[in-house]
């Protein structure tokens, strides 16, 4: 099968590097990783009723299972065969996701797919490459931020696999990454990414919130609420430390003294999230390894685009009194318009019509 897909692909990936700016080897190395996927691809139905398969394997199967199914029947998310077969990749991250912006800007830089249009950050399967291309931006003196991603969405093209990545935590956590990834699949417009990342974040906070309620697991929900807010604060510090960095960018001053007054924004930022942390949060230290690296405009501007836009989400959602069709309509129509028009009637917008 593996041949197959080779063979099936080698035409497409031609193609593909004849319409794109991006390099052959590029996609080369994005085929290779996710066709090895796709061949190593078991059905998740199969692995619960395998008795020598692990029983915690199993019993994570059928957690997946009832999300799954829960996706299309409660948020009317595609019913279609992706996050219904499993693969153990073996790895803690499935791709490694390069993202760049200028030394002075909070512009992140974007590369061109045939597919996915326009998209801030280039994803590689292969962690060696990425490191590489990583190397190669900064010495064009931008600032680079490298994360592992523990999901992607092919947008419908491919049926999706459950990945080992994924259920690194609890089960919210599974169900979270499950409805993200298919809000991908129900709405994408293209060469916008903070509209589709923070779509796809408010129908994963919404769902969330339903699934714990139908389980009547308040316990859970009220976990769930407090993880919510410590992010909210989270971003709320990002974004005045972006705010800062932009008057610093835009304001006087040669680039020695824009480059020191940026590192005194980013102590002023961790100094304010150990405040926080040990103050109201009461020493939660899950974001501490953000913290703890570099942190630079590319990493700033990678937050942006997951979590700026969700607030506008989330108030529509509400005026559509929670109805997901309702919901999805509303956001195809607002996904017809430009982009300057889409964001402007988002941030403006106080119905479902």
């Amino acid at each position: 099968m593996y041949r197959a897909f080779k063979r099936l692909w080698a035409a497409l990936l031609l193609l593909l590097a004849l319409q794109s700016c991006t390099g052959i080897s590029y996609y080369a190395q994005s085929l290779d990783g996710h066709v090895k996927l796709l061949a190593a691809r078991q059905n998740v139905e199969t692995l619960i009723a395998d008795p020598s398969q692990p029983r915690d394997l199993r019993a994570a199967m059928v957690a997946a299972r009832d999300i799954r199914r829960y996706a299309s029947d409660e948020l009317a998310l595609p019913d279609n065969d992706s996050y219904r077969a499993y693969v153990d990749t073996h790895r803690d991250y499935v791709t490694v996701a390069v993202f760049a912006a200028p030394e002075f800007s909070l512009a992140a830089q974007s590369w061109c797919f045939p597919v996915f249009g326009c998209v801030p950050y280039r994803g590689y399967f292969s962690e060696k490459a990425a490191l590489k291309f990583a190397a190669e931006t900064r010495e064009q003196g931008l600032d680079v931020y490298v994360t592992g991603i523990t999901a992607y969405s092919t947008l419908g093209w491919f049926s999706d696999p459950l990945l080992n990545t994924m259920f690194t935590e609890d089960e919210t956590y599974l169900a979270g990454l499950v409805f993200h990834e298919l809000a991908h699949q129900r709405f994408y417009v293209r060469n916008d990414t903070a509209f589709n990342e923070a779509f796809a974040v408010a129908v994963e906070t919404a769902g969330v919130r339903k699934w714990l309620t139908d389980r009547n697991d308040a316990a859970g929900l009220k976990r769930y609420e407090a993880g919510r807010r410590r992010q909210a604060e989270f971003v709320a510090l990002l974004g005045e430390a972006r705010k800062e960095l932009a008057a610093v960018y835009d304001g006087p001053g040669g680039d020695a003294q824009k480059r020191a007054a940026k590192a005194d924004v980013f102590e002023r930022l961790r100094a304010r999230y150990r405040h926080m942390r040990d103050g109201r949060w009461g020493g939660y230290s899950g974001y501490d390894a953000w913290f703890d690296g570099p942190i630079n405009n590319a990493k700033l501007a990678a937050s942006g685009f997951y979590n700026d836009l969700v607030p506008d989400f989330e108030r529509l959602f509400a005026a559509c009194s929670g109805s997901y069709p309702d919901f999805y309509a509303a956001v195809e129509r607002l996904g017809a318009l430009d982009r300057e028009r889409r964001h402007a009637a988002l941030k403006a917008v106080n119905s479902c019509d």
